[in-house]
C-alpha cells in the first residue's frame, strides 16, 4: 500500500509540475518542423533555456500561415508566426494581430532593416534549381523560348510562388503578363507549397523548380552531391527576408520575448545554414558552412518594400492567373 501511495504521490507531482510548465505555440510552415529542418533542434535548443515546452506547428507554406492568422483571428492558439516575409508583412501588419517586438540586435542581411514588429531569421534569393549538368536558359525570356518543364508553387498559398511573382514584375514591369504567357507551357504543375515542388524535381518530373541559390548547398553538404546548381539570371534575383512576429493576444508575452531573442541568437541562427539552408540574419560566430562559397552569387538583387508588394500584389496575381487560364 505505501508503494502505492508512493507511486501515486509521485504521478500527481509529476502532473502538477507538468500542469505548471508554460507553453509556447509557433506557427510556422511545414518545412521548418520536418525532421530535416530547424525545427527539432530549434525546440531542443529553447527549451533547454526557457523552462517551457515548445509547440512548433505546421501550416503548409508561408502564405498560408497568414490566411489561418486571419481566420483565427484574436482566438488563435498561436504565440508567435514565424515564416511570413517582407512580401507579406504589409497584409500581416494590416490585420493589427501582431505586436512590437523588445529585439535590439544588428542583422547582417544585404539590406537596412528597421520594423518594430517583424523580426529577420533568414534571408535567400530565390532560383530555378536543376541538374547540373544541363544547359539552362540565362534569364526569363530564354526560359520561355526553351523547352525547359518547370515546378512553381502557388502564391496564394506560398511564399516562394508570390516571390516568383514579384520576382517578375521587378525585372520585367509592364511586360510581365507577356513574360507569363509565354511560360506557360513550361509550368508542368503549380503545387501548394515547396516541398510538394522540390520532391516532385527531385523524382525527375520536371527539368528545373522554383527554389532558392542555396537549395544546392544542401545536396552538397548533407548528401555530398554536387549534381545539382541554381541558374543565374542576368535580370537579376529576387531576394526573401523570412520574418517572425508575436500576437497581440499572446498570454505568453514574455515568453514570446523570449524566443525572439534566442531566434537572433548564435544559438539558433548556427541552426538555420544547414537545416532551413538560408542565409541567417545575424552571421554565427563560426560563420557560414563550407560549401556556401560555392553558391551563385547574382550580380543584381531585386526587392520591393513591403508596402510596394502589397501596392502591386492583386495586379500580378491576376496577371499570373489570366496567362495561367489562357
Amino acid at each position: 500500500m505505501k508503494h502505492l501511495l508512493f507511486a501515486a504521490g509521485i504521478l500527481s507531482a509529476t502532473s502538477a509540475i507538468a500542469a505548471d510548465t508554460p507553453e509556447l505555440t509557433v506557427y510556422t510552415y511545414d518545412s521548418f518542423v520536418s525532421d530535416w529542418g530547424p525545427g527539432p533542434q530549434v525546440e531542443e535548443a529553447f527549451e533547454k533555456i526557457c523552462n517551457c515546452d515548445l509547440k512548433l506547428v505546421g501550416i503548409e507554406d508561408g502564405a498560408a500561415l497568414l490566411s489561418r492568422i486571419r481566420l483565427e483571428g484574436a482566438n488563435s492558439d498561436a504565440d508567435i508566426v514565424l515564416g511570413l516575409d517582407t512580401n507579406l508583412v504589409s497584409a500581416a501588419r494590416e490585420t493589427g494581430l501582431f505586436a512590437p517586438h523588445a529585439v535590439s540586435t544588428e542583422f547582417t542581411l544585404p539590406v537596412d532593416w528597421a520594423d518594430d514588429t517583424f523580426v529577420p531569421y533568414d534571408w535567400g534569393y530565390f532560383a530555378f534549381v536543376h541538374n547540373a549538368e544541363a544547359d539552362v536558359p540565362g534569364n526569363f525570356r530564354d526560359l520561355a523560348a526553351s523547352d525547359a518543364k518547370i515546378l512553381i508553387q502557388d502564391p496564394r498559398s506560398s511564399t516562394p510562388g508570390l516571390g516568383l511573382l514579384m520576382w517578375v514584375k521587378a525585372a520585367y514591369g509592364d511586360e510581365a503578363p507577356a513574360i507569363w504567357a509565354d511560360l506557360s507551357d513550361n509550368i508542368v504543375t503549380v503545387t501548394k507549397g515547396w516541398s510538394e515542388a522540390y520532391g516532385l524535381f527531385l523524382e525527375g518530373e520536371a527539368d528545373m523548380v522554383l527554389s532558392y541559390t542555396t537549395s544546392p548547398a544542401y545536396h552538397l553538404i548533407a548528401e555530398e552531391d554536387d549534381s545539382k546548381a541554381a541558374a543565374a539570371f542576368d535580370e537579376g534575383h529576387y531576394m526573401q527576408v523570412e520574418v517572425a512576429a508575436k500576437l497581440a493576444a499572446t498570454d505568453q508575452d514574455a515568453l514570446a520575448d523570449q524566443f525572439l531573442d534566442f531566434m537572433v541568437s548564435d544559438a539558433f541562427q548556427s541552426i538555420i545554414p544547414t537545416t532551413n539552408w538560408m542565409y541567417p540574419a545575424v552571421t554565427p560566430a563560426g560563420g557560414l558552412p563550407e560549401g556556401f562559397d560555392t553558391l551563385v552569387t547574382p550580380d543584381k538583387s531585386l526587392l520591393l518594400s513591403p508596402d510596394e508588394a502589397a501596392a502591386i500584389r492583386d495586379e500580378a496575381l491576376g496577371e499570373w492567373l489570366g496567362a495561367l487560364s489562357q
